[in-house]
């Protein structure tokens, strides 16, 4: 797999550009971009964005060659209308832990012991607080077809659900599940009953006043690798 310097030189060269091209686009130093091209830094935070704009590719794809590579290319706008029905957002990209299923269950708690997280990805989702954010790896086939197995989704552990949304939630002390949220009344406290119902009819509901259910986070972003 080529490295972070070897895709920024292959859309240089694609695009004809040269160093000092990057240097007026992205308002950096030339040191700054000299390290990039040559392997001894990586781009990140706002100076990501910007070259990746320069390079009309995505930040994805610069930092981990996946995502849309060709944002536009070298071809001229006026060759060009009709064909390109994707644009470059601009978005910023937030760094969010990977956890597995486990690990969610303990996100909520004050005292997070979940030791190391699988690993880290990039996400445009912004909130006030994003270390309430993570991403888990969709399992089973409770939300086919949906969601698949391998689907990464996007959790805001800081938001209150509303009916419909999608929750990652915690049944009893460890089963921790992802499914639909569905308000089905109000108990005599005048808190909402609900349930948790999967996309795949083969698969049971979870019933609130049936089952001690705990909502971990909401759902704000799902991605889907189709081709591996």
């Amino acid at each position: 797999m080529s490295s972070v310097s070897e895709r920024i030189l292959m859309r240089m060269k694609e695009l004809n550009l040269q160093q000092v091209d990057l240097i007026e686009a992205t308002g950096l130093s030339k040191g700054t971009v000299s390290k990039w091209i040559s392997g001894v830094n990586v781009p990140s935070g706002k100076s990501i964005t910007s070259l990746a704009k320069a390079l009309k590719t995505s930040p994805e794809w610069i930092l981990d060659g996946e995502g849309l590579k060709n944002l536009g290319g070298p071809v001229k706008e006026e060759d060009d209308k009709g064909f390109n029905n994707v644009s470059f957002n601009g978005k910023k990209l937030t760094r969010i832990p990977v956890l597995d299923f486990v690990q969610a269950g303990l996100w909520r708690e004050v005292a997070y012991d979940g030791g190391e997280p699988k690993g880290y990805t990039l996400t445009t989702y912004e909130n006030k607080d994003p270390s309430t954010i993570f991403s888990v790896t969709v399992e089973g086939m409770s939300m086919y077809p949906e969601f698949q197995p391998g689907d990464d989704i996007v959790i805001d552990a800081s938001i209150t659900p509303q009916p419909g949304d999608y929750v990652v939630a915690q049944n009893g002390e460890y089963e921790v599940t992802f499914k639909k949220y569905r308000v089905v009344g109000f108990d005599e406290h005048g808190r909402e009953v609900f349930e948790l119902v999967p996309l795949n009819p083969d698969f049971p509901i979870h019933n609130s006043q049936k089952h001690p259910i705990s909502i971990i986070g909401v759902v704000v972003q799902h991605h889907r690798e189709f081709r591996k």
